[in-house]
Protein backbone atom coordinates (compact mmCIF):
# COMPACT_ATOMS: atom_id res chain seq x y z
CA UNK A 1 0.00 0.00 0.00
CA UNK A 2 2.84 2.21 0.32
CA UNK A 3 5.02 1.46 -2.96
CA UNK A 4 3.70 2.87 -6.37
CA UNK A 5 6.95 4.11 -7.95
CA UNK A 6 6.51 4.95 -11.43
CA UNK A 7 3.14 3.89 -11.72
CA UNK A 8 0.67 5.79 -14.12
CA UNK A 9 -3.09 6.53 -12.20
CA UNK A 10 -5.35 8.02 -13.89
CA UNK A 11 -8.19 9.47 -11.43
CA UNK A 12 -11.55 10.89 -12.76
CA UNK A 13 -13.00 13.67 -10.65
CA UNK A 14 -9.73 15.00 -9.17
CA UNK A 15 -10.31 18.84 -8.90
CA UNK A 16 -11.33 18.31 -5.39
CA UNK A 17 -12.76 15.80 -2.77
CA UNK A 18 -12.07 12.33 -2.64
CA UNK A 19 -10.16 12.71 -5.99
CA UNK A 20 -8.29 15.07 -4.52
CA UNK A 21 -7.35 12.89 -1.54
CA UNK A 22 -6.68 9.57 -4.14
CA UNK A 23 -4.34 11.84 -6.15
CA UNK A 24 -1.74 13.15 -3.50
CA UNK A 25 -1.72 9.99 -1.78
CA UNK A 26 -0.62 8.34 -5.03
CA UNK A 27 2.06 10.72 -5.82
CA UNK A 28 3.28 10.50 -2.39
CA UNK A 29 4.07 7.19 -3.14
CA UNK A 30 5.68 7.76 -5.89
CA UNK A 31 3.24 7.41 -8.96
CA UNK A 32 2.77 10.06 -11.91
CA UNK A 33 -0.79 11.17 -12.21
CA UNK A 34 -3.49 11.67 -14.78
CA UNK A 35 -6.33 13.43 -13.99
CA UNK A 36 -9.62 15.18 -15.44
CA UNK A 37 -12.75 16.97 -14.10
CA UNK A 38 -15.91 18.76 -15.36
CA UNK A 39 -14.86 21.96 -13.80
CA UNK A 40 -18.48 23.47 -14.27
CA UNK A 41 -21.64 23.86 -12.69
CA UNK A 42 -24.78 22.02 -13.81
CA UNK A 43 -28.47 23.61 -13.32
CA UNK A 44 -29.21 19.64 -12.31
CA UNK A 45 -26.58 19.80 -9.43
CA UNK A 46 -27.83 21.82 -6.45
CA UNK A 47 -24.47 22.51 -5.36
CA UNK A 48 -21.12 24.27 -6.84
CA UNK A 49 -19.11 21.44 -8.45
CA UNK A 50 -15.21 21.94 -8.48
CA UNK A 51 -13.41 24.24 -10.53
CA UNK A 52 -10.65 24.85 -12.90
CA UNK A 53 -8.56 26.37 -9.93
CA UNK A 54 -9.15 23.57 -8.10
CA UNK A 55 -8.10 21.39 -10.36
CA UNK A 56 -5.10 23.05 -10.78
CA UNK A 57 -4.47 23.53 -7.12
CA UNK A 58 -4.35 19.31 -7.61
CA UNK A 59 -1.98 19.65 -9.66
CA UNK A 60 0.03 21.85 -7.44
CA UNK A 61 -0.49 19.95 -4.88
CA UNK A 62 0.84 16.61 -7.12
CA UNK A 63 3.77 18.18 -8.58
CA UNK A 64 4.88 19.18 -5.12
CA UNK A 65 5.83 15.39 -4.38
CA UNK A 66 7.62 15.89 -7.44
CA UNK A 67 5.93 13.63 -9.39
CA UNK A 68 4.59 14.85 -13.34
CA UNK A 69 0.58 15.07 -13.69
CA UNK A 70 -1.68 15.46 -16.78
CA UNK A 71 -5.00 17.37 -15.98
CA UNK A 72 -7.96 18.31 -18.81
CA UNK A 73 -11.03 19.44 -18.21
CA UNK A 74 -13.33 16.45 -19.16
CA UNK A 75 -17.10 15.09 -18.36
CA UNK A 76 -16.78 11.29 -17.95
CA UNK A 77 -20.39 11.42 -19.54
CA UNK A 78 -18.37 11.93 -22.96
CA UNK A 79 -16.94 8.79 -24.02
CA UNK A 80 -14.62 10.34 -26.71
CA UNK A 81 -13.20 13.15 -23.96
CA UNK A 82 -12.31 9.84 -22.20
CA UNK A 83 -10.71 8.17 -24.57
CA UNK A 84 -8.70 11.12 -25.60
CA UNK A 85 -7.21 11.48 -22.30
CA UNK A 86 -6.27 7.71 -22.32
CA UNK A 87 -5.13 8.33 -25.46
CA UNK A 88 -3.23 11.30 -24.29
CA UNK A 89 -1.41 9.45 -21.19
CA UNK A 90 -0.04 6.48 -22.36
CA UNK A 91 1.14 8.52 -25.22
CA UNK A 92 3.14 10.34 -22.80
CA UNK A 93 3.43 8.78 -19.77
CA UNK A 94 3.43 5.06 -21.51
CA UNK A 95 0.31 3.87 -20.00
CA UNK A 96 -2.26 3.44 -17.57
CA UNK A 97 -1.69 1.10 -14.57
CA UNK A 98 -4.68 2.00 -12.16
CA UNK A 99 -7.60 3.62 -13.15
CA UNK A 100 -10.23 5.16 -10.26
CA UNK A 101 -13.50 6.15 -11.43
CA UNK A 102 -14.41 8.84 -9.34
CA UNK A 103 -16.11 11.52 -10.76
CA UNK A 104 -19.98 11.82 -9.87
CA UNK A 105 -22.34 14.24 -8.85
CA UNK A 106 -26.03 13.72 -6.21
CA UNK A 107 -28.72 15.51 -7.06
CA UNK A 108 -32.27 15.00 -4.94
CA UNK A 109 -35.34 14.71 -6.20
CA UNK A 110 -38.64 12.40 -4.99
CA UNK A 111 -39.64 9.96 -8.11
CA UNK A 112 -42.92 11.60 -8.52
CA UNK A 113 -41.62 14.84 -9.22
CA UNK A 114 -37.80 13.97 -10.62
CA UNK A 115 -37.19 15.77 -13.83
CA UNK A 116 -35.52 13.72 -16.91
CA UNK A 117 -32.65 15.84 -17.22
CA UNK A 118 -32.02 15.33 -13.41
CA UNK A 119 -32.09 11.61 -13.78
CA UNK A 120 -29.65 11.94 -17.14
CA UNK A 121 -27.25 13.95 -15.41
CA UNK A 122 -27.16 11.79 -12.44
CA UNK A 123 -26.85 8.44 -14.28
CA UNK A 124 -24.54 10.20 -16.79
CA UNK A 125 -21.96 11.13 -14.39
CA UNK A 126 -22.35 8.39 -11.84
CA UNK A 127 -22.94 5.27 -14.18
CA UNK A 128 -22.16 5.59 -17.47
CA UNK A 129 -19.38 8.04 -17.03
CA UNK A 130 -17.81 4.86 -14.68
CA UNK A 131 -18.66 2.58 -17.90
CA UNK A 132 -16.50 5.43 -20.14
CA UNK A 133 -13.46 5.53 -17.56
CA UNK A 134 -13.08 1.90 -17.46
CA UNK A 135 -13.81 0.69 -20.91
CA UNK A 136 -11.54 3.67 -22.21
CA UNK A 137 -8.48 1.63 -19.68
CA UNK A 138 -9.10 -1.19 -20.56
CA UNK A 139 -7.52 -2.21 -23.77
CA UNK A 140 -4.06 -0.92 -22.79
CA UNK A 141 -4.58 -2.63 -19.73
CA UNK A 142 -5.28 -6.36 -21.62
CA UNK A 143 -2.47 -5.35 -23.85
CA UNK A 144 -0.19 -4.88 -20.98
CA UNK A 145 -1.26 -7.88 -19.02
CA UNK A 146 -2.09 -5.64 -16.09
CA UNK A 147 -4.14 -3.39 -14.29
CA UNK A 148 -5.87 -2.45 -11.11
CA UNK A 149 -9.36 -0.83 -11.79
CA UNK A 150 -11.66 0.84 -8.53
CA UNK A 151 -14.98 2.44 -8.68
CA UNK A 152 -16.72 4.66 -6.37
CA UNK A 153 -20.34 3.43 -5.27
CA UNK A 154 -22.02 4.30 -1.97
CA UNK A 155 -23.54 2.77 0.57
CA UNK A 156 -26.80 3.63 -1.38
CA UNK A 157 -25.34 1.32 -4.13
CA UNK A 158 -26.55 -1.55 -1.37
CA UNK A 159 -29.61 0.19 0.31
CA UNK A 160 -32.06 3.39 -0.39
CA UNK A 161 -32.97 6.49 1.37
CA UNK A 162 -35.63 9.24 0.37
CA UNK A 163 -34.95 11.47 -2.72
CA UNK A 164 -32.37 9.63 -3.92
CA UNK A 165 -34.33 7.51 -6.96
CA UNK A 166 -31.47 8.71 -9.60
CA UNK A 167 -28.28 8.89 -7.52
CA UNK A 168 -29.19 5.18 -5.76
CA UNK A 169 -30.32 3.27 -9.26
CA UNK A 170 -26.44 4.83 -10.81
CA UNK A 171 -24.60 3.36 -7.47
CA UNK A 172 -26.70 -0.22 -7.56
CA UNK A 173 -25.31 -0.11 -11.34
CA UNK A 174 -21.98 0.33 -10.89
CA UNK A 175 -21.61 -2.04 -7.81
CA UNK A 176 -23.40 -4.58 -11.36
CA UNK A 177 -21.24 -3.38 -13.95
CA UNK A 178 -18.30 -3.98 -11.50
CA UNK A 179 -18.84 -7.40 -10.66
CA UNK A 180 -19.18 -7.89 -14.42
CA UNK A 181 -16.35 -6.16 -15.40
CA UNK A 182 -13.96 -7.97 -12.77
CA UNK A 183 -15.31 -11.85 -14.67
CA UNK A 184 -14.15 -9.95 -18.27
CA UNK A 185 -10.73 -8.77 -17.28
CA UNK A 186 -9.80 -11.78 -14.75
CA UNK A 187 -8.01 -13.45 -17.30
CA UNK A 188 -5.62 -10.82 -18.15
CA UNK A 189 -4.04 -10.13 -15.05
CA UNK A 190 -6.41 -7.00 -13.88
CA UNK A 191 -8.68 -6.32 -11.11
CA UNK A 192 -12.18 -4.53 -10.64
CA UNK A 193 -13.60 -3.42 -7.39
CA UNK A 194 -15.48 -1.34 -5.80
CA UNK A 195 -15.99 1.07 -2.54
CA UNK A 196 -18.90 1.85 -0.91
CA UNK A 197 -18.44 5.03 0.81
CA UNK A 198 -20.49 6.11 3.57
CA UNK A 199 -21.04 10.26 4.12
CA UNK A 200 -17.72 11.89 3.64
CA UNK A 201 -16.98 14.91 4.31
CA UNK A 202 -17.28 16.46 1.12
CA UNK A 203 -18.87 19.48 -0.98
CA UNK A 204 -21.22 16.46 -1.97
CA UNK A 205 -22.45 16.13 1.47
CA UNK A 206 -22.19 19.69 2.68
CA UNK A 207 -24.07 22.03 0.78
CA UNK A 208 -28.08 23.71 1.05
CA UNK A 209 -29.60 21.41 -0.63
CA UNK A 210 -28.44 18.03 0.98
CA UNK A 211 -29.19 19.55 3.99
CA UNK A 212 -32.30 21.03 3.88
CA UNK A 213 -33.67 17.48 2.20
CA UNK A 214 -31.88 16.09 5.25
CA UNK A 215 -33.93 18.63 7.92
CA UNK A 216 -37.33 19.88 6.14
CA UNK A 217 -38.92 21.24 9.09
CA UNK A 218 -36.28 23.79 9.16
CA UNK A 219 -35.75 26.80 6.74
CA UNK A 220 -32.18 27.02 7.01
CA UNK A 221 -30.10 24.10 8.72
CA UNK A 222 -26.94 23.97 9.52
CA UNK A 223 -24.23 20.84 9.67
CA UNK A 224 -24.87 20.85 13.04
CA UNK A 225 -28.72 20.36 13.08
CA UNK A 226 -27.86 17.83 10.46
CA UNK A 227 -25.20 15.61 12.35
CA UNK A 228 -27.90 13.31 14.48
CA UNK A 229 -29.29 12.19 11.24
CA UNK A 230 -26.48 12.29 9.32
CA UNK A 231 -25.19 9.86 11.95
CA UNK A 232 -28.16 7.64 12.12
CA UNK A 233 -27.21 6.46 8.23
CA UNK A 234 -24.46 4.76 9.73
CA UNK A 235 -24.00 2.20 12.22
CA UNK A 236 -21.56 4.08 14.64
CA UNK A 237 -21.94 7.06 16.04
CA UNK A 238 -20.17 9.26 13.88
CA UNK A 239 -22.32 11.61 11.30
CA UNK A 240 -19.34 12.28 8.69
CA UNK A 241 -16.19 10.34 7.37
CA UNK A 242 -13.05 11.71 6.16
CA UNK A 243 -11.98 11.70 2.23
CA UNK A 244 -8.63 10.50 3.32
CA UNK A 245 -10.59 6.77 5.17
CA UNK A 246 -11.83 5.97 1.29
CA UNK A 247 -7.99 6.52 0.16
CA UNK A 248 -6.90 3.99 2.42
CA UNK A 249 -9.15 1.75 0.62
CA UNK A 250 -8.40 2.74 -2.73
CA UNK A 251 -4.19 2.27 -1.79
CA UNK A 252 -5.31 -1.27 -0.96
CA UNK A 253 -7.26 -2.72 -3.72
CA UNK A 254 -4.79 -1.43 -6.07
CA UNK A 255 -1.52 -2.44 -4.15
CA UNK A 256 0.57 -5.18 -6.13
CA UNK A 257 -0.23 -7.59 -3.14
CA UNK A 258 -3.81 -7.08 -3.84
CA UNK A 259 -4.00 -9.45 -7.22
CA UNK A 260 -6.48 -11.65 -6.21
CA UNK A 261 -8.78 -9.71 -4.94
CA UNK A 262 -11.48 -8.98 -7.69
CA UNK A 263 -15.41 -8.39 -7.88
CA UNK A 264 -15.76 -7.13 -4.70
CA UNK A 265 -17.55 -4.39 -2.86
CA UNK A 266 -15.68 -2.75 -0.26
CA UNK A 267 -17.68 -0.55 1.95
CA UNK A 268 -16.33 2.73 4.15
CA UNK A 269 -19.53 3.61 5.73
CA UNK A 270 -19.41 3.41 9.54
CA UNK A 271 -21.28 0.14 9.83
CA UNK A 272 -23.61 0.67 7.13
CA UNK A 273 -22.80 -2.13 5.50
CA UNK A 274 -24.22 -4.52 8.47
CA UNK A 275 -27.64 -3.52 7.81
CA UNK A 276 -27.97 -4.61 4.17
CA UNK A 277 -27.30 -7.99 2.18
CA UNK A 278 -26.76 -7.01 -0.78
Amino acid sequence: MDDFTDRVVLITGGARGQGRTHAVAFAERGADIVLCDRCEDSDDVAYPLGTAEDLAETVRLVEATGRRCIAVKANTADRAAVEALVARAEAEFGRIDIAIANAGVSANGTIDNLPSSQWEEVIGSNLTGVFHTVAAVAPGMIERGYGRIVTISSMLGRSAAPGQAAYGAAKWGVIGMTKSAALDLAPHGITVNAIAPGNISTPMVHNDSLYKLVRPDLESPTREDVEPVMQMLHGQPVAFLEPEEVTRAVLFLTAEASAHITGTVMPVDAGAAARVTA
